[in-house]
């Protein structure tokens, strides 16, 4: 049987406590504009998007009522989709006016809040871009925190990573990073963007050929060690 009550006005949990709802609101940015395209590059030689790595995308939450499209490219080099998904944003009359730009890899895992992490980190910090935490695959993996602004000359070697924080680097991974998009609207940064170089003493994969060019122009970068991605190995049917 249920417990008698007698039913009092109640205001509700938040507006009980107002400041303390309003600086929730205020740290998580949600009131701001966060309009996202998100690019999503397929790997030609992967048999697929395992069902692994579609489970954490739709459990992916998005601010309410912000805008928020995805792109997918797909049997492109992944320098050349990236830079191609560039472009097109870029020349389209309404996505080009939107603010950020999400690269998510189709091998990743990010967490239900990830997004929402991200946008806190680079709404409230001086970056350019911020990335989620994950690492190369295989037993001896190195975390995609790529050198340590504070060291000089300039660096990628992977950093170890420093728990809970919002850790200042000079290159990311893309498997889940966040991008102003107006650093694409910098002259100084041409196209292509993102690109594979592999000459005699120059080596760069698609990411770190881009931050090296945009570190050179003064932006700053971090990865966001709150959120923690994880990068699956189909081969081996196991997540690193």
């Amino acid at each position: 049987m249920a417990k008698p009550q007698i039913l009092l006005p109640d205001l509700g949990v938040h507006n009980r406590d107002l400041g303390a709802a309003r600086s929730r609101l205020i740290k998580g940015q949600s009131y701001r504009d966060l309009s996202t395209v998100c690019v999503i590059p397929l790997h030609p030689k992967r048999d697929g998007v395992h069902p692994r790595v579609v489970q954490a995308w739709m459990n992916l939450m998005a601010p309410m009522n912000q805008k928020f499209t995805r792109l997918f490219l797909t049997n492109m080099e992944v320098g050349d989709a990236y830079t191609a998904a560039v472009e097109t944003i870029l020349a389209h009359p309404e996505l080009s006016t939107w603010k950020y730009l999400l690269t998510l890899e189709d091998d990743n895992l990010p967490p239900a809040d990830g997004l929402l992490k991200l946008y806190e980190s680079i709404e409230t910090g001086p970056y350019a871009a911020v990335g989620g935490l994950y690492w190369t695959k295989g037993a001896g993996g190195q975390p995609m925190i790529y050198g340590d602004p504070a060291v000089l000359p300039r660096n990628f070697i992977p950093q170890v990573p420093v728990p809970d924080t919002v850790q200042p680097c000079n290159g990311l991974g893309m498997g889940f990073t966040l991008f102003r998009l107006a650093l694409f609207k910098d002259p100084k940064l041409t196209t292509p963007w993102f690109k594979t170089v592999q000459e005699t003493g120059k080596s760069f994969t698609q990411d770190l050929y881009f931050f090296n060019n945009a570190v050179a122009q003064g932006y700053r970068f971090a990865s966001d060690n709150r959120v923690l991605v994880g990068h699956y190995d189909q081969g081996e049917d196991l997540v690193w």
